[in-house]
């Protein structure tokens, strides 16, 4: 496994290229502006990239989705209860954080579902609490965490559907069982791992 990562959008959202290096196939986690940039990474580097994945929906990881599903001809996987925050068509969508044009959404990703990409896999956990539909994405020893844990930090849960409860329970019982070892990629800032995040991150 290999990867990008592209700051994009004003918020300088973290977006991931991920890639398997022995096929070149892979994904985009992400995508929260600056498309072309994004589009040109790819071309230069010769990456082909399989799908988009959110992490969650809100407006600054989402940006470019559209722009890329058209230009790249590929799917667009979240998880269901995040809809509100990219589709007019939910009936929950009344929401100042729905700021974009609607999003398609190809595939509803759920706990414990894995998907391949060349000859890797990665894996889905829920991880509800920034948004309900917050999840993170694991594959070769490395978490993208999207805005649930920082370096130093964990996501704000004052928007629409967000859990001061739900965010904690995510982080004890699922993000601090992964090995001390294990690379952690947030939605904004530093890469980090489990085991500094356990000893100096006071909501781990």
């Amino acid at each position: 496994m290999n990867l990008i990562v592209k700051p994009a959008g004003v918020y300088q959202a973290n977006c991931y290229i991920v890639y398997d290096e022995r096929t070149m196939e892979g994904f985009i986690i992400d995508p929260g502006g600056d498309a072309p940039d994004i589009s040109n990474i790819l071309k230069e580097k010769g990456i082909l990239a399989k799908f988009i994945i959110l992490t969650h929906g809100h407006f600054d990881h989402i940006g470019a989705v559209n722009e890329l599903k058209k230009k790249l001809n590929i799917p667009v996987y979240m998880n269901k209860n995040d809809l509100f925050l990219v589709s007019e068509d939910d009936a929950h969508t009344k929401s100042a954080y729905h700021s974009h044009d609607n999003i398609k959404v190809d595939r509803f990703v759920n706990d414990g579902d894995v998907i391949k990409y060349g000859n890797e896999t990665i894996s889905i956990v829920e991880t509800p609490g920034h948004s309900r539909g917050s999840i993170t994405i694991y594959t070769d020893g490395c978490l993208f965490t999207g805005d649930t844990l920082f370096a130093g930090s964990a996501g704000r849960t004052d928007f629409p559907g967000g859990s001061q409860d739900m965010l904690l329970k995510s982080l004890s019982e699922k993000i601090a069982l992964y090995p001390d070892e294990t690379r952690v990629y947030p939605g904004h800032g530093p890469s980090t791992t489990i085991g500094i995040e356990k000893s100096q991150n006071p909501f781990l």
